[in-house]
C-alpha cells in the first residue's frame, strides 16, 4: 500500500519548510504549550496534545496574517511546538518527587541545571530512537498504523482554507481561559471550589470552577470522564463514609489521631489525604501494571520489528521525502548521551547503569511509537512503563547496596530519562506521520524535534521550580499524582514504610474493575484525585455527550469544540504560570479582592454555568 501512496507535496517539489518564521514560532509554542501542559498535568495527572492547536495557530499567522501559502512551514511549526508538551508530560510524571522529598527534609531541592540535563537526555534519546524506526513504522506500516493524532493534524493542515476560523476558536478559548483563571486565582473574586457538605452521609460533594477541567472532560469524552467520576464516587461516597462510620476511635496509620477526631477537625478531605490517597495510589500503580501486561504480546512484537528495521536504516535514498538524519550522527549522539549520563552527577548511576537506561529507553520508545500508532497518544501506557521502570530500578539499586537518598535520587533520575524518551518518541512518530502525509522532509522534521527538545528542556526546569515555589507539589493546588505515586513506590521499596494494607486495597479495587471489563486506569485516577476535579471533568464529558447526541458527532480532533477547549487549557495554564511568578514576587496579595467581594458557593456555581455554556456554544456552533 505504501508504494502507491503519494504525499500532498511531491518528492520532486521543494517549498519553504524550515524557515526562520517556522522555527521561531515553533520554539515559542513549545515553551508555551510545555508550560501549560506542565501546569495541567501537575493538577489533574493528564496532558493534552499540542499538535493541532499549534497547527491552527501557525496557519493563522503564516497563511492569514503573513499571506503565505506554505503547508510545510505550518507543519514545521507544529512539529517543533508539540515537543514542549511531550517533554513536559514525561518530566512532570516523575521529577516533582524530588521537590516533595526536599520539602520533607530528605534531600536538597534539585537544581535548574539538574532538571534541564535530565530532560535534555530523555528528549534527545526519544528523537534519536525514532530515526531508525521511521521507515518501518511510518512508511512500511502506512495504512496499517493509523496514528490518529498525526493523521488528524495532517487533515487540519490540508484544510487550509478553514484555518482562520479554526484558529479563532483556539484564540477565543485562550482568552476566556486566561480571564477566568485571573479572576479566580489572581483577583480572588470567586472561590475556586463549589462545596456541598453532606453530614448525613459523612462526606461532601465538590466541583472546581476552572475551564481546563471542563475542557479535559470534553476532549477525553463522556466514557473516560465517567470512569474518572466513578472512581471519585467510590472514594468519596463509599470509602470515606465507611471509614468514618466504622473507624470511630480507632487510630489507623498513617494518621496519628483517631478517625473521628480527623473527621471532626477537618472533614472528609482529612480522611481522603490520610487514607484514600494511598488506596488510590495502589489502584493507579496496579492499573498501570495491568495495562502493561495486557499489551505485553504487542510490546514484544513491536520490539522485534524495531530491531529488524534498524538494518534498513542505513539505506541511502536521495528522494527528499525519504531523507533521514545521518545514522552515524544518530548513533554517535546516543553514545555521547550514554557517556554524559554516566558522568553527570544529576543522574547518579554507573556506566553500566547508563547503558541500561539507554537499552530500556530504546525498548519503551519503540513500544511507545507503535502504540500511539495503534491507539493514539491518550491511550499510550507510558505511566505503566514508568511504574515498571521505577520498580525495577529501585529494586536493582537496593540490591546493589545503593540505598538512602542517593538511591532514591537515582531511581527518579532513571525513571525520568526513560519516561521522557518514551513520551518524545511517541510525539515524534505522530509528527513524522503528519509529515509523511503532507510530503515533508523527515530530516528537517527530526532537526525541528531536536530544536523543540532543547528549548523545552531549558524552559521546563524554570517552570517546575516556579510552580513549586508558588503552589507546592503534592498540595491541593498541584497534586502531581503520578510523581507522588512514584515517590511512594520508591519509599516502599527502599524503606518499607508505606501503609501496605491501604495500597493493596487499592490494587485489588483496580483488579476488580478490570475483571468487570472496565478500563481500570481512569477509574483509579478518579479514586486517587480529589472529587472536585473528577466532577468538573465529568461535566465536560456530559457537554460532549449532549452535543454529539443532539447535533451529530464532531469532526474528530479538528472540531471547533476541541480546539476551543485546547485554547481554554492553554490560556489557563499560561496565566497559572504568570500568577506563580507574581506569587513568588509577593504581589498576589495586593490584587486580592476576596475581602471586599462576596465569594460564596453561588458565585462559583454561576461561573461553572458560564464556562459550560461557552464550551457548549463552541461545540455546537459548526454542527447546527
Amino acid at each position: 500500500m505504501n508504494n502507491e501512496f503519494k504525499p500532498y507535496i511531491p518528492a520532486d517539489k521543494v517549498i519553504p519548510e524550515m524557515t526562520p518564521t517556522s522555527i521561531i514560532m515553533g520554539l515559542i509554542l513549545a515553551v508555551i504549550f510545555g508550560a501549560a501542559n506542565a501546569y495541567l498535568g501537575l493538577r489533574v495527572g493528564m496532558t493534552v496534545s499540542a499538535s493541532i492547536p499549534a497547527a491552527v495557530i501557525s496557519m493563522a499567522v503564516i497563511r492569514v496574517i503573513m499571506q503565505k501559502d506554505s503547508v510545510l512551514e505550518s507543519n514545521m511549526v507544529q512539529t517543533v511546538g508539540s515537543a514542549g508538551e511531550s517533554l513536559a508530560a514525561g518530566a512532570i510524571f516523575t521529577m516533582p518527587a524530588l521537590f516533595i522529598w526536599a520539602k520533607e527534609g530528605v534531600m536538597d531541592k534539585p537544581s535548574l541545571i539538574a532538571i534541564t540535563v535530565i530532560a535534555l537526555f530523555g528528549g534527545l534519546l526519544g528523537v534519536f530512537f525514532m530515526v531508525p524506526l521511521r521507515n518501518a513504522l511510518i512508511v512500511q506500516e502506512h495504512g496499517v498504523l493509523p496514528y490518529p493524532e498525526g493523521t488528524a493534524c495532517a487533515e487540519v493542515l490540508l484544510a487550509g482554507e478553514e484555518g482562520g476560523s479554526s484558529a479563532k476558536s483556539v484564540f477565543i478559548g485562550m482568552g476566556l481561559g486566561a480571564l477566568v483563571k485571573f479572576v479566580v486565582d489572581g483577583l480572588m473574586a470567586v472561590q475556586s471550589v463549589f462545596v456541598l457538605k453532606l453530614e448525613a452521609l459523612k462526606t461532601e460533594f465538590a466541583a472546581e470552577v476552572y475551564p481546563a477541567l471542563i475542557s479535559v472532560g470534553y476532549i477525553c469524552g463522556p466514557r473516560i470522564s465517567a470512569y474518572m467520576f466513578a472512581g471519585g464516587i467510590l472514594g468519596w461516597f463509599v470509602l470515606i463514609p465507611a471509614i468514618v462510620t466504622f473507624g470511630g476511635d480507632i487510630v489507623m496509620y498513617p494518621a496519628s489521631v483517631s478517625v473521628s477526631e480527623l473527621y471532626a477537625s477537618s472533614g472528609a478531605s482529612a480522611i481522603w489525604s490520610n487514607y484514600i490517597k494511598y488506596i488510590g495510589a495502589g489502584a493507579v500503580a496496579s492499573a498501570g501494571i495491568i495495562s502493561l501486561i495486557k499489551t505485553l504480546p504487542l510490546i514484544v512484537r513491536t520490539f522485534v520489528d524495531s530491531i529488524k528495521s534498524i538494518s534498513k536504516a542505513g539505506q541511502v535514498s536521495f528522494e527528499r521525502t525519504a531523507l533521514d538524519m545521518d545514522i552515524r550522527f544518530v548513533l554517535g549522539g546516543i553514545a555521547a548521551i550514554i557517556v554524559a549520563i554516566w558522568l553527570t552527577p544529576a543522574v547518579p548511576v554507573t556506566f553500566l547503569g547508563a547503558l541500561l537506561i539507554v537499552v530500556f529507553g530504546f525498548f519503551f520508545s519503540a513500544v511507545s511509537s507503535r502504540m500511539v500508532g495503534l491507539v493514539g497518544s491518550s491511550n499510550n501506557p507510558v505511566s505503566g512503563m514508568t511504574i515498571a521502570t521505577i520498580l525495577i530500578a529501585t529494586i536493582c539499586l537496593k540490591v546493589s547496596g545503593d540505598v538512602g537518598v542517593h538511591g532514591m535520587q537515582g531511581a527518579i533520575a532513571i525513571g525520568s530519562v526513560i519516561c521522557i524518551a518514551a513520551c518524545m518518541a511517541g510525539d515524534t512518530s505522530q509528527d513524522l506521520k503528519t509529515g509523511y502525509i503532507l510530503g515533508a522532509t523527515p530530516k528537517k522534521q527530526q532537526i525541528g524535534e531536536i530544536l523543540g527538545v532543547v528549548a523545552s528542556a531549558l524552559a521546563i526546569g524554570g517552570v517546575m521550580i516556579l510552580l513549586d515555589n508558588a503552589y507546592g507539589f503534592g498540595s491541593d493546588k498541584l497534586a502531581a499524582p503520578q510523581a507522588t505515586m512514584m515517590k511512594m513506590i520508591i519509599e516502599g521499596v527502599m524503606n518499607g514504610n508505606l501503609p501496605w494494607s491501604l495500597i493493596f486495597i487499592g490494587a485489588f479495587i483496580s483488579i476488580t474493575v478490570e475483571i468487570l471489563g472496565i478500563a481500570a486506569l481512569p477509574v483509579s485516577i478518579g479514586l486517587y484525585l480529589p472529587l472536585e476535579l473528577s466532577s468538573t471533568i465529568m461535566l465536560g464529558g456530559l457537554i460532549k455527550l449532549f452535543a454529539d447526541k443532539k447535533f451529530g458527532a464532531e469532526n474528530g480532533e479538528s472540531g471547533k469544540g476541541i480546539l476551543f477547549c485546547s485554547g481554554l487549557i492553554a490560556g489557563e495554564g499560561i496565566v497559572g504560570v504568570l500568577l506563580a511568578v507574581l506569587t513568588v514576587a509577593e504581589l498576589t496579595e495586593k490584587m486580592d479582592l476576596s475581602a471586599v467581594i462576596p465569594t460564596g458557593n453561588l458565585q462559583a456555581l454561576i461561573l461553572i454555568v458560564i464556562v459550560s455554556a461557552a464550551v457548549l456554544k463552541a461545540a455546537i456552533g459548526n454542527r447546527k
